[in-house]
């Protein structure tokens, strides 16, 4: 995750490298990947305008079955724009994500964070 996560921020293209991250971990379901692992992931295919519907739909069950508090409000706020950005609709995730942010009461989330997940 953090290789396709320095491509996208670099805004270097390399198809071929999305394809095979997503392929990898669509096929090992996620195992090893925490949840900033996740939430980077699917940020990069974001920003990198990369469709890969199978690995944002491996994502969304995995984050939704995973215990979200262990998510960083960056991680949630970024996880939920990146779906937002690919058009990806994983209704159940978003649902989870913001009772999980009111449930904390929004604490730790900044202006940012906060603004990303009502956009999303």
């Amino acid at each position: 995750s953090n290789m396709v996560w320095a491509f996208a921020k670099a805004g270097v293209h390399a198809d071929k490298l999305y394809e095979a991250v997503a392929k990898e971990a669509v096929q090992r379901q996620l195992r090893g990947f925490n949840p900033q692992d996740l939430s980077n992931m699917v940020w990069a295919f974001a920003k990198a305008g990369v469709n890969a519907n199978k690995l944002f739909e491996v994502v969304a069950n995995e984050a939704v079955q995973r215990q979200l508090r262990r998510f960083t409000p960056q991680g949630l706020s970024n996880m939920v724009w990146a779906f937002a950005t690919a058009d990806v609709h994983a209704e159940k995730l978003y649902g989870r994500v913001a009772n999980e942010a009111v449930e904390r009461k929004l604490r730790g989330f900044n202006p940012q964070g906060l603004s990303n997940m009502v956009w999303a």
